[in-house]
């Protein structure tokens, strides 16, 4: 979208494109993080396992020049026997190699994660392209790339140099020593030289690693009107979001209506406020409210009251503190047990009495009512 509006990137990738981006395979690595992964596991391994490699190839060697003459000009002995050898020199090697595969494989998971993608797997024909293979020749990543091995190389160049310069003479003279001191010696300056040959690597790896999380923030980048359009997406248009929530309210507000014949009692303000309760005593440990509104709601509740021949009464303070403090379908506070049980046992004594009708000239205006729950608007 940016390049067909001509818009900059410059708005942080969402969520949303980090998981997709993530789902093609396009995360964050590092190729000298692995690099340096692998030179260390290598040197690890040599330092562990240098002695055990080292005896197993001197077997090797020491069994191999001591064959006898009927092995040596047999038409089938001499296959058998590299076969043999090769699995044995593997075997002697399989852990040193084993490590490797590992510093292979969780290396790059240091820096971006664990990522399978079968679409990065996949053919695209766009790559082939050669007009595309040119850009990306020329392109200023692939001058970065250029940089750090020419920088690579000159580090380890000049290190391999000074360390072959400074062991010159141990080297020379391993040729007149004994075989297993000359390979012992010889494994020790190769595991000091992988070591130090590796260290110019760490500081590459240093200053790749926070370049590349750059560069992969940079690549994901999206420009406004991709933020806009993906917000649409995710969350739908703002006027169907609008009319969703109306009809929400609509159905909300249906469902409160049918629950108001099943009242006790409808609580009002006498105008602004409604307020429906109802109250078993044998399933409920308070009253509960069934429904409540203010004016265009609260008039609708009093007439369906009107025509199920619910019961109203004018409380306003009480009335307008249940609305504020009690959700649907909620036990009332029990701060207000003793204001709204004097308005159910009015309303019982009616019943009582078999009137259908609520006396005007009842007075609820003073309602024992908590400070903290009265409300004066």
């Amino acid at each position: 979208m940016a390049q067909e509006t001509g818009q900059e990137r410059t708005e942080q990738a969402t969520p949303k494109r980090i998981r997709e981006a993530r789902e093609k395979g396009q995360i964050a690595r590092s190729k000298e993080l692995t690099t340096l992964f692998i030179l260390l596991a290598s040197g690890l391994g040599f330092f562990l396992l240098g002695r055990r490699i080292i005896d197993g190839l001197l077997l090797t060697m020491q069994s191999n020049f001591q064959l006898p003459r009927e092995k040596i000009f047999g038409q089938t002995n001499l296959l058998d026997l590299l076969i043999n050898e090769l699995i044995n020199s593997l075997l002697s090697l399989s852990p040193l190699l084993l490590l490797l595969v590992a510093a292979a494989l969780f290396g790059p998971m240091a820096l971006g994660g664990w990522a399978f993608s079968a679409e990065a797997l996949s053919l695209k024909w766009e790559r082939l392209n050669p007009v595309s293979g040119i850009k990306r020749i020329i392109s200023w990543k692939s001058l970065v790339e250029l940089v750090k091995a020419l920088a690579k190389f000159c580090f380890i160049a000049v290190v391999a140099a000074f360390l072959i310069w400074k062991q010159r003479d141990h080297l020379i003279v391993l040729g007149d020593s004994d075989i297993r001191v000359s390979i012992g010696s010889a494994g020790n300056v190769l595991l000091w030289a992988l070591l130090i040959v590796s260290s110019p690597l760490i500081i590459i790896a240093a200053l790749d690693v926070p370049f590349q999380l750059w560069d992969h923030a940079k690549q994901l980048r999206m420009s406004r009107q991709e933020v806009r359009d993906e917000n649409k997406e995710t969350e739908g248009n703002p006027e169907v979001r609008a009319r969703v929530r109306n009809i929400q309210r609509e159905m909300a507000r249906k469902r409160m209506m049918a629950e108001v014949p099943r009242a006790d009692v409808i609580i009002t303000n006498p105008t602004h406020y409604a307020v429906a309760i109802k109250y078993d005593q044998s399933r409920m440990k308070a009253p509960i409210v069934l429904a409540k509104g203010m004016d265009l709601i609260a008039l609708q509740i009093r007439d369906v009251a009107k025509v199920y021949r619910v019961p109203i009464v004018s409380a306003p303070s009480l009335a307008r503190s249940i609305y504020h403090s009690t959700p649907l379908n909620r036990e009332i506070p029990t701060g207000l047990y003793m204001a709204v049980a004097q308005v159910l046992a009015y309303v019982y004594q009616l019943r009582t009495k078999g009137s259908g009708h609520v006396n005007r000239n009842a007075n609820f205006d003073d309602m024992p009512i908590p400070d903290e729950l009265r409300r004066d608007v």
